[in-house]
């Protein structure tokens, strides 16, 4: 438990508590819902758990609109149950990372109701002008919203209800750093800082004619200084670890967040490689995902991150879709889709992610009404692409692959009514095929993708090439395989994917020919060989391994 560098072997278990478990029939997960399935987490054999924010907040964008930094919202429960939690996980080896958001405040936050008054010494803590520039919200319309008690407009980069935090203030980064000693000192082990490379703003606030602003306070202009201070104040002091969300991020940039030498951050995570299903950068169409584009972007980040900075790895979160709906299937396939989907991914250098349900397979609920989605940015999306004269129908179509309520459906436990998740009514209705696909089956089930992923966390800790290996694809242009090798010294790791339903072949290079020698891992029951070429099945991935004794 002492090890400070846990993450670099370790895999964190993400938790939508809104739709974990829900132990009070209210129809919304808990903290109590979590610790009743610490044992199951324990049996997968993850490291840690990043929970998203349970603070107290109005939910305006699921709890990342935050009204008081150092209290639990009362729809999860009380700070004695995060105690209980944090001490319970522990007991298991297991470690706690909260969600904070230091971007921006809900509206509702006591510095945003107090600093709207401009005599109040909470009106410094936003950023506030008098003439709105053209900026756009990520949730659609203008970034700037005018309040009638200041005389002004404040920014919010995200829902009117997000006023953004001004860290040119030192009083207001004083404030974030004593959150995270108070959090600290009820014993978490880390955070994962929400869009934090948007929280420096430029000097001169102006007009963008080329996009929506975001060039403008995307790794801002002095978004490394603020997160060295943070880092000295905040992190360092109380060995937190930490992974930063960076939106819109480039390379060179996340090479010095998650700078080896611990200036920084920890980790970053970025989301490049989920936009090739967004043609033209457009994310509200129906779309097949490039696969090519796919490794070429990991290809990038792996390499570039190579022995100077960490990343963070994963396919899904409470913000992205299905990983098996979006770039698996399923159908008839969905399981071994899955594990090959995992594979891929677990094979890679960096700390990788698991959100929770992934484990399981689970898919999109493929919703076909409106009124079954609850997420604002859908919402917003359905009425921006109507007023636009889409056709209905279409809308649901694209919705359905890409909300992000496709996640937050409640997680599947077992067979029995709403999936084991509550004896209420789900917040969210639960996807239609939880009697087929839920962790109880799964656990009963040694071929189920649960086993894959525990093999993964295991062989993660087992053989230092995963942590250590540099990265080379060995078949880029491949439309619909993966195949890359991972190196050191020595130890070599080759990764070889099928990422369609079609059976294809592979050669291998001439050091991997013997397969039956070097065969690690296998999502099917065998391998076929014709001479040197590997005859991959429908989404069949391998992993095969060498090690070289030194002399």
């Amino acid at each position: 438990m002492n090890n400070p560098n846990w993450w670099k072997n370790g895999v964190i278990y993400q938790i939508y508590p809104k739709s974990f478990q829900d132990t009070t029939d209210s129809g919304t997960g808990d903290i109590q819902g979590i610790i009743k399935r610490l044992d199951y987490l324990q049996e997968l054999g993850v490291d840690g758990l990043w929970i998203t924010p349970m603070y107290v907040s109005p939910q305006i964008d699921n709890g990342y609109d935050i009204a008081n930094y150092r209290d639990i919202d009362p729809s999860y429960g009380t700070m004695a149950d995060f105690e209980q939690l944090i001490a319970e996980a522990h007991k298991r080896n297991i470690k706690i990372v909260m969600d904070m958001v230091f971007n921006h405040s809900s509206t509702f936050h006591q510095w945003f109701v107090e600093g709207e008054d401009p005599a109040s010494p909470y009106h410094d803590y936003y950023i506030w002008c008098e003439e709105p520039t053209n900026w756009q919200s990520k949730f659609g319309g203008s970034a700037w919203k005018w309040s009638d008690k200041a005389g002004k407009y404040y920014l919010h980069l995200f829902a009117t209800e997000q006023a953004d935090l001004n860290w040119e203030n030192p009083k207001l980064r004083s404030e974030l750093f004593e959150i995270c000693k108070f959090w600290a000192e009820k014993g978490i082990d880390g955070l994962r800082l929400d869009v934090v490379n948007l929280i420096s703003k430029p000097e001169k606030f102006e007009d963008d004619f080329e996009g929506d602003g975001r060039r403008f306070y995307t790794d801002g202009p002095k978004i490394h200084e603020y997160l060295q201070l943070l880092n000295q104040n905040a992190l360092t002091p109380y060995g937190l670890m930490t992974v930063g969300e960076m939106s819109s991020t480039k390379l060179e940039h996340c090479q010095r967040y998650a700078n080896l030498d611990g200036t920084e951050l920890s980790m970053t995570f970025n989301f490049h490689h989920l936009k090739v299903d967004y043609p033209n950068g457009e994310k509200w169409t129906h779309a097949k995902p490039d696969f090519v584009e796919l490794k070429s972007i990991f290809n990038y980040w792996q390499q570039g991150m190579h022995g100077k900075a960490w990343n963070a790895l994963f396919w899904c979160n409470h913000d992205q879709p299905r990983i098996v709906s979006r770039f698996g299937d399923e159908g008839e396939l969905r399981t071994v889709s899955a594990k090959m989907l995992a594979m891929v991914l677990h094979g890679m250098q960096g700390t990788p992610y698991i959100y929770q349900g992934e484990e399981i397979g689970m898919t999109n609920p493929n919703f076909t009404s409106i009124e079954e989605y609850r997420d604002v940015e859908s919402l917003n999306a359905y009425q921006i692409l109507s007023d636009k004269r889409l056709d209905p129908a279409k809308i649901l179509q694209i919705l359905a692959q890409k909300s992000r309520d496709n996640s937050r459906t409640p997680m599947q436990w077992d067979a029995s009514e709403n999936a084991g998740f509550s004896q209420g009514k789900p917040w969210i209705d639960v996807a239609k095929n939880y009697r087929e696909i839920n962790a109880e089956q799964a656990v009963a089930d040694k071929n189920s993708v649960f086993y894959t992923y525990q093999t993964l966390i295991k062989l993660r800790k087992e053989l230092a090439i995963f942590t250590d290996g540099d990265y080379h694809d060995l078949a880029p242009q491949a439309a619909h395989l993966w195949a890359y090798q991972r190196s050191t010294a020595d130890e070599k790791l080759l990764v070889v994917a099928n990422l369609n339903g079609e059976s294809q072949a592979f050669t291998l290079p001439a050091e991997w020919q013997k397969v039956n020698e070097h065969l690690l891992l296998n999502n099917y029951d065998s391998v076929e060989m014709d001479d040197e070429k590997l005859m991959l099945k429908p989404y069949q991935a391998v992993y095969l391994f060498q090690y070289f004794a030194k002399n």
